[in-house]
């Protein structure tokens, strides 16, 4: 049970409306099922709506967490009350002359991921937004839960504090709070720890090969430099809530926790334990950039349907770029291994076609029906608002500080965000967000949103890194270009991917065909980047498929090697400002690259 003031708040204390209890139960959890009692006392209207969100702050799909929900019953006493669904996720219930009754009902949870609900022997996860109804008209009304685990070992956290003396009893000042704040219960590992005399934890469920001494200690790092971005913490206790499973990566940011899960065995190797650490500094910055600092389309959530707006770019991607950053700033890895990811990231952006399609602003606005569904055609028509809005973050970071001699920055953004709408939770437009931005630059950015955000220009890198002494080098394949992504999936070789106007593509070659043979010579994934050195750009193969169940056999004039890497790198003899620059962004010399 996570500890906090051991009185009940004052704020749970209201005059007038209904009170509202949550009791979740999991008798067994086996089954996958969490069992859910909701009281309500003093509601005066004849007739009760209940509506289940369709989606969670901070994942932008419509994902249904009605169609989890089974077994719903309404008592009064124990007297059924009848009941009709009117849509998806809206139960209407018919109490005239009853002011206390009492609903049941049922929760399947089988998905472990951040943003849905998971539940088995081991223990229990849940959002609130996938499990509890909202009262419309009492939005803002206290709610209180009680957990009852399955075994007396298992504890109970949760960023919510605890009312008075009441075994396993949380409150929430209102629904969005409960919305935002995640249970773990079970029997996971949990570490209380300090950061700027405020108190912090972390519960870690499943095994793994971390070591939690030096987890925290970094995580302690991260804490203090975004703290100091921003300049203080917004919060009286933070939850970090840690997954670890077999091949996994996410994370879902709340305003006083975060849920992460990762690959249990992702911290030995360093490459993998910075990723570990760059998400976390990515979901801790969020508590700030989106849970306070939000687009005004997510100042009031609309938990029925989409919650449109343009800025995604802004909440992820400018997140995204300070995720890389933060772990520098805060001596976790060098400034090799920082430019060595920065290049990485560069490789995504440059490597994906569909940035010459998708204008960022509309990928942030198209977020529901398009990043979480991805299909064989989404990396030639689509773009990441994640990672084009990291890379248009980094060239505004680089522009700024370069028009004021590093005396400006992105940093300086933030913090004006944050004081002029984030601590007053007060929605901005995108016209404010420029002109924010702008007035930290101190320059007119009209044609820069125009053209990188509003449009699919390329994005001139070496324009904006040259004046702190770098360069992005591409590097071509050997290979002549052919223009598919394969995977091996049971013996078989599949095309994933088949990327516009490559010669796979003009040749006839479809995703989802299966990939036999070479000029009539078996080929492999593995093996196919060996088998295209053989051969020059314009010389033309018969590569032969499975189209369906269809044995086909096409005639592909392979084309000049395409770059598959790039690479940010130090000028040859960078001049005093170039060095002044570098040092002034990244901390450090540029001879030491």
């Amino acid at each position: 049970m996570t500890e906090a003031t051991a009185t009940r708040p004052n704020a749970y204390i209201q005059e007038t409306g209904p009170t509202i209890h949550y009791l979740v139960a999991m008798s067994q959890p086996e089954t996958h099922l969490f069992e859910v009692t909701l009281r309500i006392v003093d509601y005066t209207s004849p007739i009760l709506d209940l509506k289940l969100p369709v989606w969670t702050p901070g994942s932008y799909l419509v994902r249904e967490y009605a169609k989890n929900l089974q077994d719903f019953v309404v008592f009064a006493e124990d007297k059924p009350l009848p009941w009709r669904k009117i849509s998806k996720n809206h139960w209407q219930v018919d109490k005239t002359g009853v002011s206390e009754l009492t609903v049941r009902y049922r929760i399947f949870a089988n998905e472990l991921s951040v943003r849905t609900n998971h539940l088995d022997a081991t223990h229990g996860y849940f959002n609130g937004a996938a499990l509890f109804f909202r009262l419309p008209g009492w939005d803002k009304q206290p709610i209180r839960v009680t957990i009852v685990p399955p075994y007396p070992e298992w504890q109970v956290t949760t960023a919510l504090p605890p009312v008075g003396e009441e075994t396993n009893t949380f409150w929430a000042s209102d629904f969005d709070t409960l919305v935002d704040t995640p249970f773990e219960i079970g029997s996971h590992q949990l570490y209380k720890f300090e950061v700027l005399g405020k108190p912090h934890e972390l519960a870690i469920w499943g095994k793994g090969n971390y070591q939690v001494q030096h987890m925290i200690a970094d995580i302690q790092k991260i804490i203090q430099v975004e703290a100091q971005m921003f300049g203080g913490l917004p919060y009286e206790r933070y939850v970090f809530l840690l997954h670890l499973f077999s091949q996994a990566f996410g994370g879902l940011e709340h305003k006083d926790s975060c849920s992460l899960i990762y690959q249990r065995f992702g911290f030995r190797t360093q490459e993998k334990y910075d990723r570990f650490m760059q998400l976390v500094a990515h979901e801790f910055f969020h508590l700030w950039n989106v849970k306070r600092i939000r687009p005004k389309a997510l100042e009031v959530f609309d938990y029925d349907q989409e919650n449109y707006t343009p800025s995604l770019w802004f909440c992820e991607g400018t997140t995204s770029y300070y995720d890389l950053l933060i772990p520098l700033r805060a001596g976790i890895y060098d400034i090799k291994s920082y430019l060595n990811n920065l290049s990485k990231e560069i490789t995504r952006y440059e490597t994906t076609p569909g940035r010459k399609v998708q204008p960022v602003s509309e990928s942030s606005f198209d977020a529901w029906i398009k990043l979480y569904r991805p299909d064989a055609n989404s990396g030639n028509s689509q773009i990441s608002y994640y990672l084009k809005g990291e890379m248009v973050s980094l060239l505004l970071d680089l522009l700024i500080r370069s028009t004021h001699d590093n005396q400006r920055s992105l940093d300086d953004v933030m913090l004006k965000m944050w004081q002029q709408f984030g601590k007053d939770e007060i929605g901005y437009t995108p016209e404010q967000l420029q002109e924010v931005i702008e007035s930290v630059a101190g320059i007119d950015l009209t044609d820069f949103f125009k053209r990188y955000i509003d449009s699919t220009d390329d994005l001139p890198f070496n324009q904006y890194l040259e004046p702190f002494g770098l360069q992005l080098v591409a590097e071509q394949q050997e290979e002549p270009y052919l223009g598919v992504r394969i995977n091996t999936e049971n013996g078989r070789e599949m095309i994933k991917f088949v990327e516009t106007d490559s010669p796979a593509q003009i040749g006839g070659i479809d995703a989802g065909d299966e990939l036999l043979a070479i000029d009539g010579i078996k080929v492999t994934a593995s093996s196919l980047s060996d088998r295209l050195k053989d051969y020059q750009a314009n010389d033309t193969i018969q590569v032969t498929v499975f189209h369906q169940d269809e044995l086909r056999t096409y005639s592909i004039t392979l084309a000049s090697p395409h770059p598959t890497r790039y690479q940010v790198k130090p000028v040859e003899r960078p001049n005093s400002t170039q060095q002044q620059n570098f040092a002034g962004w990244l901390g450090v010399a540029i001879a030491t690259v």
